[in-house]
């Protein structure tokens, strides 16, 4: 059978997490050149990830009819099955 969890176990998890969090949240608030610098690229990595969904909500489609190959046969689109037969061996 098992074993129920031990709640000790969890709650130092959760003690640990919440000190993380508080730690955090003091550094977040200190005007330190290094938390600066974390605002900055924090700040940054958020608008390219916010600009790069728009733009694949916007060419997504357009991208992706671009690069997909139009055909019957093969798995990939138009690409044979097999390989050509090369008559020099």
């Amino acid at each position: 059978m098992e074993e129920p969890w031990d709640f000790e176990f969890l709650s130092r998890i959760v003690d640990g997490f919440v000190s993380f969090l508080s730690e955090f949240v003091d550094d977040w608030l200190a005007n330190d050149m290094r938390v600066s610098i974390f605002k900055i690229l924090f700040s940054w990595l958020v608008v390219s990830l916010i600009a790069i969904h728009f733009a694949w909500r916007v060419y997504g489609n357009t991208v992706n009819d671009m690069y997909y190959r139009q055909g019957t046969s093969g798995q990939n689109g138009g690409t044979p099955d097999t390989a050509p037969h090369r008559s020099g061996w």
